[in-house]
Parts: structure tokens; C-alpha cells; sequence
């Protein structure tokens, strides 16, 4: 629940519901305010649950930091195999993953890359956060080789590091400085790894 809106009803705090709205509400807060500085009694306040609730279904708050990045990434998985599915060729499926991360970095609200944004807040890149942080990047990373493969890119594999690169300067930039701008450069760097598929 975001700030604002109307309480969940009492006799909704422990029912059917109750983990999910939990992780609903950090999806918010956590984003926006970052992960540290949020503590156990906002999120139950948020959420309208009791404590009880709260460390029945989380145990802690660590394991409800990791179910976070963890459906972050299972969203962003989710959208990305839409869209692919959805371009007629892989070369178009990039294209729209750079225009989708224009209109991010544009909209408001946008707070920079949840990604990146809790890299910065967890540096041991042993810690169960930046395990799962890792695993998205290399993900992502492997799919755009495998799109770039699919159309005949000499080296996917550096191609998709340049549009990865690109893509988080694009995320930072966009947020800390001039989205238009940020934008357009991803956008110039996608398409010249795209060129060089066709050379």
C-alpha cells in the first residue's frame, strides 16, 4: 500500500492476502526511499498488518529485502520474454527494450534502477542481495547475446555488455542528470552494435 491510501481494514491484517500485500507494499518503499532506511514498523504500518503477520510470513526483514530483489527480477524477466515474444525479430525486441528504458527514465517517480540502486546499498557481493543482482545481470546479459547471435552480431557476448553498460548509464544518468539525453545516447550504442550485425 503507498502512502495515502486508505487502511486495509483490521480484520483483513492476518487473512488470505496479508504476505502479499507485504511484499507489495516494499515494492513501493523500497524503490523509493531506498532499502536501508525503511524500517519493520513502516512497512507493517503500510501494509496494515500486525507484527505477528509480518514475522510469520518474513521471519525479518533480510528475508523480505530478498523476496524484493527477488520479484524484481522475476517481473523484469517476465516483461522481457513478453516483449521478445511479442517483436518479430530479436533485432526489434532490442530495440523496444531501449525505448521501454527511455520511457522509465522519463516517467516520474523514476528513481534510477532498482537493480543498481540496491547494488549501492549492499557492497559485500557475497551478501544473498548481490547474489540475486548478479544472477539478473548475467541473465539479461545472456539473453541479449542470444538475440544478437540470433542475428548473425560477430561477437554477442561484447555486444551485449556494450547495450548492458549503455543500458545502466542511461538508468543512472537519466535519473541524476538529463533523461533525454541519457536516452538517446543508450539508443545511438544500441544501434551500433546492432549495425555491426549486418556488416
Amino acid at each position: 500500500m503507498s502512502v495515502g491510501e486508505v487502511s486495509v481494514p483490521a480484520q483483513r491484517a492476518s487473512g488470505p492476502g496479508a504476505k502479499a500485500r507485504i511484499l507489495e507494499t516494499v515494492l513501493d518503499l523500497f524503490y523509493e526511499e531506498g532499502i536501508r532506511t525503511v524500517g519493520v514498523d513502516r512497512i507493517i504500518a503500510e501494509a496494515s498488518v500486525t507484527k505477528a503477520t509480518f514475522y510469520k510470513h518474513y521471519g525479518s526483514k533480510d528475508n523480505l529485502i530478498l523476496q524484493y530483489i527477488r520479484e524484481r527480477h522475476e517481473a523484469a524477466r517476465e516483461g522481457f520474454e513478453t516483449c521478445v515474444a511479442a517483436e518479430p525479430d530479436p533485432a526489434s525486441a532490442i530495440r523496444t527494450l531501449v525505448r521501454d528504458t527511455a520511457r522509465d527514465v522519463s516517467r516520474p517517480g523514476f528513481r534510477g534502477d532498482a537493480f543498481l540502486n540496491a547494488a549501492a546499498e549492499f557492497s559485500d557481493p557475497l551478501h544473498p542481495v548481490r547474489q540475486v543482482i548478479t544472477a539478473h545481470r548475467d541473465w539479461l546479459t545472456e539473453r541479449l547475446s542470444d538475440l544478437l547471435s540470433e542475428i548473425g552480431h560477430p561477437m554477442p557476448g561484447d555486444g551485449a555488455d556494450e547495450i548492458i553498460l549503455a543500458r545502466d548509464g542511461a538508468l543512472s544518468g537519466g535519473y541524476a542528470g538529463d533523461p533525454v539525453a541519457a536516452s538517446a545516447a543508450l539508443g545511438r550504442i544500441a544501434e551500433r552494435v546492432l549495425d555491426a550485425a549486418r556488416q
